[in-house]
C-alpha cells in the first residue's frame, strides 16, 4: 500500500505544511483538530470536542476507516476543568472499543481553541 495524505482544505495545512490524516497501509494517522468548522468555532468546550470527532470521522472515512478503527486518542485541554465536558463527547464517539487514551493540558495556537483531538486508527482485515 502506499502513503497518502488526506486533507481537509483548510488553509493552514499548506501553511504548516501538515496533512489532516495520513494513511500508510493498514495505519490511519489524524492531525491534532480543533472545533473549527467553515472558519468558525463554538465557545462551548463540549460542542468544540464533539466538531473534532466529526471532522476526524469524515478523514478516517476519506483514508477507509471509521471511528470503531481507533486505537490512540489524545486529546490536548487548555483547563483540567475541561476534561469534565469532553468525556462524555469521547466516550460516545469511542463506545464499546475503548482506545487507550491521554488528556494532557497545554496551551493551544488559538484562545478560542479549548480542546483539541488526535487519534491514531488501524483499519482491520
Amino acid at each position: 500500500m502506499t502513503r497518502r495524505l488526506i486533507s481537509s482544505g483548510s488553509p493552514f495545512e499548506e501553511v504548516a505544511g501538515y496533512s489532516r490524516a495520513v494513511a500508510d497501509g493498514a495505519w490511519v494517522f489524524v492531525s491534532g483538530t480543533s472545533g473549527y468548522k467553515d472558519g468558525k468555532i463554538a465557545d462551548d468546550v463540549a460542542a468544540q470536542a464533539q466538531q473534532s470527532i466529526d471532522t476526524i470521522a469524515a478523514a478516517l472515512a476519506e483514508a477507509g476507516a471509521s471511528l470503531a478503527d481507533v486505537v490512540r486518542v489524545k486529546a490536548y485541554v487548555t483547563d483540567a476543568a475541561y476534561f469534565q465536558a469532553i468525556a462524555p463527547v469521547l466516550g460516545a464517539a469511542f463506545k464499546g472499543i475503548r482506545p487507550a487514551n491521554t488528556t494532557i493540558v497545554c496551551g493551544l495556537v488559538d484562545p478560542q481553541m479549548k480542546v483539541e483531538i488526535e487519534v491514531t486508527a488501524y483499519k482491520r482485515g
